[in-house]
């Protein structure tokens, strides 16, 4: 009687099992049948008693959202071309040896057009197209590089342009957040953001035939890729603190490590490109070597930083100055320098004829020096590009602004005198107006002198004759 009762319970059981299980599938697991039409309406159905929270904010050293929105309209993309160029007078060439093309990132720094980029994004391009944030293309003109410090100065013609103004990259520290903002891999205005790792980093990528290359690079972890170079970094209050240049990686893509060109080194170049077209170097003309504890050991110093003075040039400003073989400096205009690469990026502030304040050891003693830089020749002076009004069969000069205003152009150059040569067999004739170079706007003869410096093989030339009268040329350059 008892194992009947059992064997009913456990039949029961099963049973019940059975229809509890069935009635659970049908309800929670069958999907085959929705009794709905809009997955929206089902999430608003379900979650009608949820209610989110509202009282969370982010803080404000991790609020990035004012700061993205503020600089990517100031970010560009630049797209270079390389090769014969975009303007050929063979068409076979045209058609078949089509040019190589490349990409990068760029950051505007003016309201009327200069831009600020790594000159490995543009070097030996024959045409620079600026891409906004709002997909307006421009054509620009190369105002200057410097391969030293790897960067480059563009113009482009425009007016009230968004901007992102400079910060100051001496006050930043580890750990700083930091924004990075380029175009990876044809990206356009993508925002990344990282913490400052370390400041004054030499990792050993740019070359120079008289070693005059200088690496103080700001170290970040903010996801950097190729087409980020030249693009920003920047600080929360959406300032310009570097310009992206190179990743650490065996890759090629980002792996942890990216660098940057402090902005105090920036703004120092740009100025110099601006108003020379060429970088003015103030140099104390020393070689030298960081002070670490075998080095310290080796030439018995009583210091453990710094940085070693291996030699003196002779009729050098250090020279000058009373700077010996053995002696550490240790400072810089009242700044602490504890490597080669902080030296050289305080000392390539200053153009030559800048008197700076170098601190040193001298046999454990401390001493202070005034050294007046001098350039690369020797000179204290700035060296200037002579503008070029003589050109190979051709002479130039300004327009007068009235007749620009006449032909509704913003800058051009004349031409007077077309001789025998390569102009007048392109087809130019005398007082023809040269308003565009691969529709670069040429604004006068110093523009022309400075656009032609960087142009190799083929060239478009457009323009006017004085009664309106419309001319386009080609050149091989």
């Amino acid at each position: 009687m008892k194992r009947s009762i059992l064997v009913l319970i456990v039949l029961f059981a099963a049973c019940a099992g059975g229809v509890v299980g069935s009635i659970f599938t049908i309800r929670f697991l069958d999907v085959s049948n929705a009794s709905y039409q809009s997955i929206e309406d089902r999430q608003k159905l379900v979650l009608t008693n949820y209610s989110s929270d509202t009282s969370y904010s982010v803080p404000e050293e991790l609020d990035f959202l004012a700061t993205a929105k503020q600089v990517t309209s100031a970010v560009v993309h630049i797209q270079t071309s390389y090769g014969p160029g975009d303007f050929s007078l063979n068409p076979l060439q045209q058609r078949f040896d089509a040019p190589v093309r490349s990409s990068g990132s760029g950051v505007i720094i003016s309201d009327d057009g200069y831009i600020v980029t790594n000159n490995h994004v543009i070097e030996d391009a024959n045409s620079i197209e600026i891409v906004m944030n709002n997909n307006q293309r421009f054509y620009a003109k190369l105002v200057g590089a410097d391969p030293t410090t790897d960067l480059a100065l563009l113009k482009i013609r425009g007016r009230a342009l968004p901007f992102i103004r400079y910060g100051d990259s001496d006050k930043i520290t580890p750990g700083e957040w930091v924004l990075a903002v380029g175009n990876p891999f044809d990206l356009n205005s993508t925002v990344t953001a990282g913490i400052v790792s370390a400041k004054a980093r030499n990792i050993g990528i740019l070359r120079d035939r008289s070693n005059l290359q200088v690496e103080s690079f700001i170290q970040t972890d903010a996801a950097v890729n190729p087409g980020n170079s030249g693009g920003a970094l920047v600080n929360l209050h959406g300032e310009l603190i570097g310009v992206n240049t190179a990743i650490a990686t065996s890759s090629g893509s980002y792996q942890g490590y990216s660098f940057a060109i402090p902005v105090s080194l920036v703004k120092k170049v740009m100025d110099d490109l601006l108003e020379f077209g060429q970088v003015q170097r103030g140099l104390l003309g020393i070689v030298i070597t960081d002070v670490n504890a075998n080095v310290a050991e080796d030439f018995n110093l009583k210091v453990n930083q710094g940085v070693l003075v291996n030699r003196v040039n002779e009729g050098s400003a250090a020279e000058q100055s009373g700077i010996l073989i053995g002696d550490v400096i240790i400072g810089i205009d009242g700044h602490a320098v504890n490597s080669v690469s902080e030296l050289q990026e305080w000392v390539a502030r200053n153009r030559p004829g800048k008197e700076i304040k170098v601190t040193y050891l001298r046999g454990g003693e401390r001493n202070e020096v005034k050294a007046k830089l001098k350039n690369n020749n020797g000179s204290v002076e700035v060296e200037t590009k002579e503008i070029r009004y003589e050109l190979t069969g051709l002479t130039v000069e300004d327009v007068p602004y009235k007749e620009l205003n006449e032909l509704q152009l913003e800058g051009g150059v004349r031409a007077k005198n077309v001789t025998a040569g390569k102009w007048k067999e392109a087809g130019l004739k005398n007082n023809f107006i040269i308003a565009y170079i691969d529709k670069v706007p040429v604004d006068n003869v110093e523009d022309l002198n400075r656009i032609l410096d960087f142009k190799k093989g083929g060239i478009l030339i457009e323009g006017f004759y004085p009664g309106g009268e419309k001319g386009v040329y080609g050149m091989e350059w």
